[in-house]
């Protein structure tokens, strides 16, 4: 495999965007009693264009918006070598017998989500979770959680590294995989 390889590139980025925020739509409706969150710091990117687009293009009035912070609910927090730099949680309204729509960039081992989950539990007990990812990488899952809206699905080895871009920080919407970790910094 070449050291890297672009696997959604700008225009189907928008689609995928798009074809995701739809899918909301069916499921949610009007969002009254749906709330988005996103996982710092990765997810947020992808909370945020979410939300955009379903208030600024499919004219969603009112959605509970949120970033949820899960750094020291991290099964690796106190890890010798680990580090961690903490996010802000901001979260003015509680999940109290909503539906989440937790966000995250990328699925991989589902520890980042399990982490996200404990994290959730301060704000309220909901009535249902369900789990919004842009990539699925299917191998290497160590936690049997699933990601309910999925952007694509990859099939990448432990070596692998799945890397999501975004224009405001990259100058391009588009996902790579690289062929190694170290080639992904």
């Amino acid at each position: 495999m070449d050291k890297q390889r672009i696997i959604i590139g700008s225009e189907r980025f928008a689609l995928t965007i798009d074809r995701l925020c739809h899918q909301l739509v069916e499921e949610f409706d009007d969002f009254s009693n749906t709330c988005i969150v996103g996982i710092q710091p990765r997810g947020v990117a992808l909370s945020e264009r979410i939300y955009r687009h379903l208030v600024d293009h499919l004219s969603i009035q009112h959605i509970d918006y949120g970033k949820l912070d899960i750094t020291f609910y991290r099964d690796d927090f106190r890890r010798p070598g680990a580090s961690m730099h903490a996010s802000v949680t901001e979260m003015d309204f509680l999940v109290e017998k909503k539906n989440v729509i937790l966000v995250d960039d990328v699925l991989y081992t589902g520890r980042t989500v399990q982490a996200a989950l404990t994290a959730l539990n301060h704000y309220g007990r909901p009535d249902k979770v369900e789990l919004l990812t842009l990539v699925d990488r299917r191998f290497n899952r160590e936690l049997p959680i699933r990601s309910t809206f999925t952007g694509i699905k990859v099939d990448a080895v432990d070596e692998a590294y799945v890397k999501v871009e975004w224009a405001h920080t990259h100058g391009e919407d588009r996902v790579i995989l690289f062929s190694d970790k170290k080639e992904a910094q």
